[in-house]
This record gives structure tokens, sequence and C-alpha cells, in this order.
């Protein structure tokens, strides 16, 4: 494997593990603070780790965006995407918002070929079916009420994601990586804070240090993903992000005591498959 390649598959690697950390933090929280503030914390922990090595390298221009109006629908979507993400962590284990979640690179598939009219064949439309049979596997009726719905909540949250992922493909087209990260993060903090403002809680002394650490997670997570792409393919890096999976079983095990249950390893099962398929196939056709 080139030295370049090996770069990339390590910086994504990173990556998942930094963004597995950043979630276990946010679970923490969230049993203190409602969804929408807890979401409002995220938005703003990561923009200092942003903003100032931009200004001391004087590149704040980067920040500017070239397509507000796509930017702020970007910046809504956001905060549906992260208010369900954190209630589905609040009331769930991290493994079986992870199992669920794995579903976003697929609809990411059929939204770009939707949204997009990037070609999609008959085998990846096979895959994105096969990754929401694992999903329902997953949610399967025998579930508790609130189970059921926090999975719902979970499945929510990686459809917006996948939307956000989409737009951000053609905000690429003109706007920089910096403005992109920026009003996203920016907006999801204004948009929530604001939301939140009636309900605010105080945010307790021992809280800081986990929101430093969820900004500071969010940025080396963001900063890896950058690299990774840079230097290696996207179809043999991508396949890494399942193993956030893992990172969520060990996470739970480690600090929480919780084993997920057969119907999520089962069913991740599917899903993982799926999006490996649409890797591998995306790896064939790049060649």
């Amino acid at each position: 494997m080139p030295t370049g390649t090996s770069r990339g598959v390590l910086a994504m690697a990173v990556a998942v593990a930094s963004f597995a950390f950043l979630d276990a933090a946010l679970k923490v929280i969230a049993d203190s603070y409602p969804p929408l503030q807890v979401s409002a914390i995220r938005g703003f922990a990561s923009l200092p780790f942003i903003v100032i090595p931009l200004l001391f390298a004087g590149r704040q221009r980067e920040l500017r965006p070239a397509s507000p109006g796509l930017h702020l629908l970007r910046g809504a979507l956001g905060v549906l995407m992260m208010v369900t993400f954190v209630y589905a962590l609040r009331e769930q284990s991290l493994a079986e918002v992870y199992a669920i979640y794995m579903i976003a690179p697929l609809l990411v598939v059929a939204l770009a070929a939707w949204l997009l009219k990037e070609r999609v064949d008959l085998g990846r439309w096979l895959a994105v079916l096969t990754g929401l049979l694992g999903v329902l596997w997953i949610l399967q009726p025998s579930a508790g009420r609130l189970q059921l719905v926090a999975g719902l909540a979970t499945l929510i949250s990686a459809l917006a994601w996948a939307l956000t992922a989409v737009m951000a493909r053609h905000l690429t087209r003109t706007d920089p990586p910096a403005s992109i990260s920026f009003s996203f993060l920016l907006l999801i903090g204004v948009i929530a804070g604001l939301l939140a403002w009636p309900d605010w809680i105080a945010i307790r002394a021992q809280d800081w240090l986990w929101i430093i650490a969820i900004g500071g997670l969010g940025a080396l997570a963001q900063i890896a993903i950058i690299d990774a792409f840079r230097h290696a393919p996207a179809s043999t890096v991508a396949p890494i992000e399942y193993t956030g999976l893992l990172w969520g079983i060990g996470i739970d095990r480690i600090f929480w005591g919780f084993v997920p249950g057969a119907n999520v390893i089962i069913g991740a099962s599917f899903v993982i498959g799926a999006g490996l398929y649409v890797a591998w196939r995306e790896r064939l056709t790049t060649r």
C-alpha cells in the first residue's frame, strides 16, 4: 500500500475514533440538558478550533460563504440531525445508535441519485434496500415503545445527515471547506441555541471539561477526514467508517457495562455488508 494511501487510512481511523469518543461525551451531558441545548453546545464548542487557526494564518476570507441560502438550509437540517441524534444517544446505547446510523452512507447514494442525478446501478440500489432491511431488523416490532421511538429518531438523524452530506458535495463546487464547516457549526449553534433559550439550563462547572473535549474531538475529526480524503481514494477510506460500531461496542462495554443484543448485531451486519459492497463497487468504477 502506498505511503499516501496508508496515511489516508490512518487519518480516517483517527477521525472515526474521535467521533466515537465525541459521541460518548455527548451521551454523558445529554442526561443533564435538553437535546436542543446539547445541539447548541455541540455547534459552538468546535468553532474556536476552526476559526482561531485560520485567523492566525490570515485566511479568514475562507470563512465567507458563497451560497448563503444553501448554507442556511443545511444548517437547519443540521439542527434536526443533532437534536434527534442527541435524543437517541440519551435513550439508547452508543452501539445501538451506531448500528442504525451505519445506513447513512447508503442513504447518501440514494439521495445523490435523486438530487444530484448521479448514476446508481442496480447492484447499489439493492445494497440500499438490504441496508434498510437491516435497520428494520434492528427496529423489530418486539422492541419496547421507547426503544422504537429512539431508533426512529436515529433513522431520521441519519437521513438528515445524508441530506447535509449531499448538500456539502454540491457546496464544494463554490465554497472552500472551511466555509462549509464553519457555517454548518455556527448555524447549528445559533438556531438550536435560540430554540433552547426559553428552557436553557445553566451549565454545571464539571461539564465544561466535557464541552472542551467535544469541541477538540470534533475539530480533530474534521481535520482527519479532510486529510484522509486528500491522501487516499474515497472508496478506500469510506469503509473504515464502519469501525465506528466496534468503538461504540467497546465504549459501551467499558463505561456503561452494556452489550448489544443479537438483533443489533445481525441488523448491523446487513447494513455494514451493504455499505462495503457499495464501497467495492465504487472502487471498481473509479479504476
